[in-house]
């Protein structure tokens, strides 16, 4: 009687645990339901065994039995490491990204921004449930790379006053929520949802003016040597991009955080070079973008090169002519000067991608900098590159270097930069404000030593590029002229954070076949390949007779 109880133990239990594993492949969402079986058939085994015990051990007396138990045993060993790594990999999580276009892997940009959180921030997708697994691939991320990333998923049907109070309008609204602000951005593109997290992070929108009546660049423009193409992406790093006629004005404007001249033709006017000498010397932020001169005898804006001066930069009259070769790799000639390795400065941090520059000038640390205001290189051409002084030669193609005549061997710097304390700031005195009341509590802000002076008194700073091609429409494209651009406004504007390489679209990977193509293709897999299937039977066929 007991044989036969311990024989049914035997067989329920081993029932229960191929249970449990059918259940683990077909609902691994009922784990309770998976451990209780499991345990249960466990126990039902162990019981058996205990009964046959007499059995088992006269078992162990065969070879066979003994060779068996040794596999057995070796099987079981096995499992016993690949469990034991399963649980060590899961609690020491490492990704792999192996798509050619790493497109489940956060750009350097985002990892910056989340490496920077210093409080918590909660990021809502309402959505329906099913098109939760859709979000969860890009946000996951996101979660991964920051301990002060929360991300919950909500179901706009099931919890519509959550979707009230954060105003939701449509499916597929992500919300950040950050020190009491919110964002919404209905998308799940990588750049579109750091943006959303930049803007809920910096609280505001930062404006850029772009200079005109010059003949500048037009930050509007479409065409080919428009800049709309950046201005779009400056919008995406949370700047809101403005035109300024200084001409029209007496000054620039109080919320301007960066202004920039986009390669003028015409010099700029003194009451205008003034305005700008003033902006600088209240720490403002200039990116001057100048050309070379078109031939020998064209007039240098003199004006505005003596406000660069000032500040420890002098654009060279000469154009740089790159011999390297690297240009032809992107389709150009010897008169787009390639940069493919930065001096160290905070705008070309971890940059590695190469930027190009169509017919650029030198730019030179000035002979007579004034105190405190040295300029740093932080872009440079190849040693085969060499600064033409005879312009008008470049014009025949034929160019070489000849040091007698004036050019300068490379590298070459076509990019230079300056940054010093505000000229123009007085510190900040606590006490009373400016009209004898009590300071505000921002003043209180500013003072956080409790000394009376500002504890991050204004800085001014300035690049300057020869050459404003490279941000075109036409050419942005090249590898990275597109983020050396915006870093560079970046840096001007004080966010260091966001000096980095952006996200990039995933590349199409699909295969175009023209209807030549489909159709050898159809021929091919409907009499080819099984005319020469059938041709190696009957081949075989016959020499086997």
């Amino acid at each position: 009687m007991l044989n036969r109880l311990f024989g049914s133990l035997g067989w329920l239990g081993s029932i229960l645990v191929f249970t449990a594993v059918g259940i683990w492949f077909v609902r691994p969402d009922l784990e309770q339901l998976r451990r209780v079986l499991a345990f249960a058939g466990l126990a039902g085994l162990l019981l058996y065994l205990a009964g046959q015990w007499r059995q088992v051990a006269r078992s162990f007396e065969r070879r066979q039995t003994r060779y068996g138990t040794l596999a057995g045993t070796g099987v079981v060993l096995v499992l016993a490491i690949i469990v034991a790594l399963n649980y060590v990999l899961a609690r020491q999580n490492t990704r792999w990204d192996l798509t050619a276009a790493q497109q489940y892997s956060l750009s350097d940009q985002t990892q910056r921004v989340l490496e920077g959180l210093e409080s918590p921030i909660r990021i809502l997708v309402f959505a329906r449930e099913p098109e939760f697994p859709r979000y969860r691939d890009r946000l996951d991320e996101y979660a991964y790379l920051s301990s002060q990333v929360t991300v919950d998923y909500v179901d706009v049907d099931r919890q519509p006053m959550l979707a009230r109070q954060y105003e939701v309008q449509s499916y597929g609204t992500i919300v950040f929520d950050y020190e009491g602000r919110v964002e919404r951005v209905v998308s799940d593109a990588e750049q579109d949802l750091t943006n959303g997290l930049i803007t809920v992070i910096e609280g505001k929108q930062q404006t850029v003016y772009f200079l005109e009546g010059h003949g500048e660049k037009e930050h509007t423009g479409a065409d080919r040597d428009g800049y709309s193409t950046v201005s779009g992406a400056l919008g995406l790093d949370n700047f809101e991009v403005e035109s300024l006629v200084l001409a029209q004005q007496s000054a620039v404007p109080e919320d301007a955080t960066v202004v920039v001249v986009a390669g003028p033709q015409t010099d700029l006017l003194p009451g205008e070079v003034a305005a700008l000498r003033v902006y600088l010397d209240r720490g403002g932020k200039l990116l001057v973008l100048i050309d070379p001169p078109s031939d020998s005898a064209a007039p240098e804006p003199e004006g505005l090169l003596g406000l660069l001066r000032e500040w420890g930069i002098e654009p060279g009259t000469d154009v740089v002519v790159d011999a390297s070769g690297m240009g032809q790799l992107l389709g150009a000639d010897a008169s787009v000067p390639v940069v493919a390795n930065y001096p160290f400065h905070p705008i070309t941090d971890r940059f590695n991608l190469l930027t190009a520059y169509p017919l650029a000038r030198s730019v030179l640390g000035a002979t007579e900098s004034p105190a405190g205001r040295v300029a740093q290189s932080f872009l440079e051409t190849s040693a085969q590159s060499w600064a033409e002084a005879d312009i008008d030669e470049l014009a025949t193609g034929q160019v070489e270097l000849n040091e007698e005549a004036g050019d300068r061997p490379g590298p070459v710097t076509i990019g230079m930069a300056v940054s010093a304390p505000a000229p123009s700031v007085e510190p900040a005195v606590t006490g009373t404000d400016a009209d004898g009341g009590e300071p505000d509590a921002e003043d209180d802000e500013t003072d956080t030593e409790g000394d009376g002076t500002d504890a991050t008194p204004p800085e001014t700073r300035l690049v300057v590029i020869g050459d404003s091609d490279f941000a075109t429409n036409g050419v942005v494209g090249i590898q990275g002229n597109r983020d050396m651009f915006l870093n560079t406004v970046n840096w001007l504007a004080q966010q260091e954070n966001l000096i980095s390489i952006r996200a990039r679209e995933p590349e199409d990977r699909r295969l175009t076949l023209t209807a030549d193509q489909q159709r050898r293709l159809y021929w091919l897999s409907l009499l080819l390949v099984p005319g020469f299937v059938l041709g190696t039977g009957v081949y075989t066929w016959w020499r086997r007779r």
